[in-house]
This record gives structure tokens, sequence and C-alpha cells, in this order.
């Protein structure tokens, strides 16, 4: 399949949305839906970075509005990533640099431990990086930018100095962002980085958006005109 997409996206998102209501339609506890979307996370990371080739992937995993949800909810997925975060990532996801966006901070002790460790055994990476949001806002990423800049006492701020202070500095643009379940909105995920992306909402739930969606969702990205606010001149 590779071969028949000839333009791909340096950098590609996904808003991993409807694991709940993947559960609740099959009669399965919500916390069900939790262990199916993480256990696709490695199918579908697996397939951009070692298939297609695609340097960087971005996820949003737990926004900063989660901790709204009920407690035993936030506790599971806690749990899920500890399963997920954990010593065998590098297994995993070879020659691939973990990158957090968001303050995890925040989690617990021990899994907060866990991810600074990962950042730093996988820090020297180059071929790939993953983005993951973890405690994640893109408004607050932009005050995150901002205060940034402050502390350096820079007196000119102009794009590419707030690029510069951005959880993803450095990295290529975000070019397509994916949303699954149907839901036709960002929910405040990167911001910034989003102001050209092309946008994809398959209703699909995230657990069963499999190996064939990603392909339907790449040839989809593949055929849009990306014209950057220009226009083409006619022949």
């Amino acid at each position: 399949m590779k071969k028949e997409l000839k333009k791909l996206p340096k950098h590609i998102a996904f808003i991993i949305d409807g694991n709940g209501r993947w559960a609740k339609e099959r009669g399965l506890p919500r916390f069900m839906g939790h262990n199916a979307g993480i256990k696709n996370l490695d199918v579908i990371i697996k397939e951009c970075f070692y298939k297609y080739n695609i340097p960087i992937v971005s996820i949003y995993a737990f926004s900063t509005e989660n901790w709204n949800r009920p407690k035993l909810e936030v506790d599971y997925l806690m749990k899920c990533f500890r399963r997920y975060l954990n010593k065998n990532f590098t297994e995993r996801f070879p020659n691939v640099k973990l990158n957090i966006m968001g303050d995890y901070t925040k989690f617990p002790q021990d899994l907060a431990d866990g991810i600074k460790k990962l950042i730093d055994a996988t820090k020297d990476n180059t071929e790939f990086v993953l983005n993951i949001g973890l405690n994640y806002s893109g408004q607050d990423e932009l005050v995150y930018a901002v205060n940034n800049i402050i502390e350096k006492k820079i007196d000119v701020v102009d794009r590419k100095i707030i690029e510069d202070n951005l959880y993803t500095a450095g990295q290529y643009p975000l070019d397509f962002c994916v949303r699954t379940s149907g839901e036709l909105r960002i929910s405040n995920f990167m911001l910034w980085q989003i102001a050209y992306a092309e946008l994809y909402f398959p209703k699909t739930y995230w657990p069963a958006f499999g190996k064939k969606d990603l392909y339907l969702a790449l040839k989809e990205y593949e055929q849009r005109d990306r014209r950057f606010g220009a226009i083409k001149e006619e022949k």
C-alpha cells in the first residue's frame, strides 16, 4: 500500500476518541474501551513509523479536562499509562524519541518518574519522534511558551520564537490531524501547530481504527490540495 501513496505527511496527529462509546456499544465497561484503545496505539504508531516512514506522530492521550472524569476512570487511565510507558517501550519502538506534551509531573510520582526515565533513555534517538499529550492543553502550551520567552528575557517575539518554545520545538509542522469517533472538533489540541494542518474526522471509534483505516486516512491526505493561503495560477 505504501507504494500507492505518493504524498505522506511528515507529522501526523491523532485525537484518540471513542474508547468509551466503543465499549458501551458492546455492552462492556468503559475501562475495557480504554484498554482496547491503548493496545491499538501500538498498531497505528508502528504502522506510521515503520511502514509509512512518517517521522513524527503526535497522540492526544489525556487532557487537562480529563481530570474531571470519575476518579475510578482516571485511576484506570493512570494504570494504562504505566503499562504503556514501561521499560519495554524502547523494545517496542526502536529509534523513537519520546517527547511529552503537557505537565506530566502532576501524575502520580511513580508514573512521572517512569516517564522521565523514558524521556532520558530515548533522547538521543533521531529517526522518529513520538509526542504524547499527557495532562495537555493547547492553550496551556501557549502559556508555557510565553513564560519560557519571558524567562529568557526575549524582547522581540515572532512566530519562530514562539515555535522554539513550544513542546514541539524543532519539529516538522503538523501536516495532518485525525480525530476518530466522528466528533467534529479539535478539543484544545496543538492549537498553534494545527494552524495549516489538514483535518480528518472518521466515524470509526479509536479501538476499531485499524491498519486499513489508517491507509484510507493517508489516501485522503494525499488527495488534499494544500495551498497555505495561496492560489494556483491557471495555465
